[in-house]
């Protein structure tokens, strides 16, 4: 009873009175000492769990699957539930990209949390596993449901749906040149056309730079099945006009092109590295059937494929490190 009574003391008196009624010996002042310190840490532990309670909250695609709660807490905090999918992870996030996922945890696609260095909070990515690993979805289309012709702060922070796998979205130019910030980036590019056909292009050493460069897009060698669009093409005059190298990200709102009659992204009903203006546009108007007519050439062009006056079925872009193996090797995909 003795000793409940020095603990209720400790507990409930204020510190100053506690310590004039300390006895002198110096084995009970050890023994408040060490009292002490475990309710520093207890209350260090409950201060972190009302922040990881609220990080969850606010995080509701972490907070509707979380096994920490049970079904009925879910049911009276129903309040939180989002569009956002369910995802995988610590509560701290460390993996910079979604190869770094791979490497530490082996997972399969889906979506997932990461953090590059240059990024303050981490941010949610589909990241796809198959065709070599370890790539970070930072484009998709597939249906025509997510419009593109937005405005510039809806391309820098990002848009559409991201809860099913072949939801369409742009991930945010923040995000993509967090990504492509350092030198050794691969950037592949996968395309279906209305006959299921498909192809792929992949850039190596691709950067975007920062909004104070309006998002400049760079990027090296091309190799790949359905033309180098991105630098315009075979024919010189073409490339001097359409080539997307060097190119600044231009919107409906904020016109970085070359065009001087003009703005390529308003004609062309979504923002992209437009030149004079393009021979690919990936986030143009979404065009069911594959040809189509118009005063634009506006749709989804990847114009070495399927020219200027075929709209594409889907699109992905997706981008990781070119120096990227997977502890096994290679990964399973057409990259060595």
């Amino acid at each position: 009873m003795a000793d409940k009574a020095l603990i209720l003391l400790i507990l409930f008196v204020p510190q100053v009175q506690t310590l004039h009624r300390l006895p002198e010996n110096e084995s009970c002042w050890l023994e408040v000492s060490e009292l002490r310190n475990v309710i520093r840490n207890l209350e260090n532990q409950y201060a972190l769990g009302q922040w990881q309670l609220k990080d969850l909250k606010d995080s509701s695609y972490n907070w509707e699957n979380s096994l920490v709660y049970s079904k009925n807490l879910k049911k009276e905090n129903s309040q939180y539930k989002s569009s956002f999918p369910s995802t995988s992870g610590n509560l701290i996030v460390y993996d910079h990209d979604c190869s770094m996922i791979y490497n530490r945890r082996k997972v399969s696609s889906g979506f997932y949390r990461i953090k590059p260095q240059s990024i303050a909070e981490p941010f949610l990515v589909y990241c796809d596993m198959s065709d070599g690993t370890g790539w970070t979805v930072i484009q998709r289309r597939t249906n025509g449901k997510v419009k593109f012709d937005r405005s510039w702060s809806d391309y820098k922070n990002g848009f559409g749906h991201f809860k099913k796998k072949n939801d369409e979205y742009w991930l945010g130019n923040e995000y993509i040149h967090s990504l492509l910030l350092n030198d050794g980036n691969l950037m592949q590019i996968d395309l279906t056309d209305w006959k299921e056909k498909t192809a792929y292009a992949i850039y190596e050493n691709v950067k975007v730079a920062d909004e104070k460069d309006n998002y400049r897009l760079q990027f090296g060698i091309y190799s790949g099945t359905a033309g180098d669009a991105l630098s315009g093409g075979g024919n010189v005059e073409e490339q001097w006009s359409v080539s997307h190298n060097g190119m600044q990200f231009s919107t409906a709102d904020q016109d970085h092109d070359r065009y001087l009659h003009g703005n390529c992204a308003k004609e062309n009903k979504g923002g992209w590295w437009f030149n004079r203006c393009h021979a690919a546009n990936l986030n143009g108007k979404y065009y069911r059937r594959g040809s189509y007519t118009g005063k634009n050439d506006n749709g989804l062009i990847w114009f070495t494929w399927h020219g200027w006056w075929y709209s594409l079925k889907s699109s992905s872009i997706k981008v990781r490190q070119q120096a990227f193996l997977d502890d096994l090797g290679s990964g399973n995909g057409r990259l060595l």
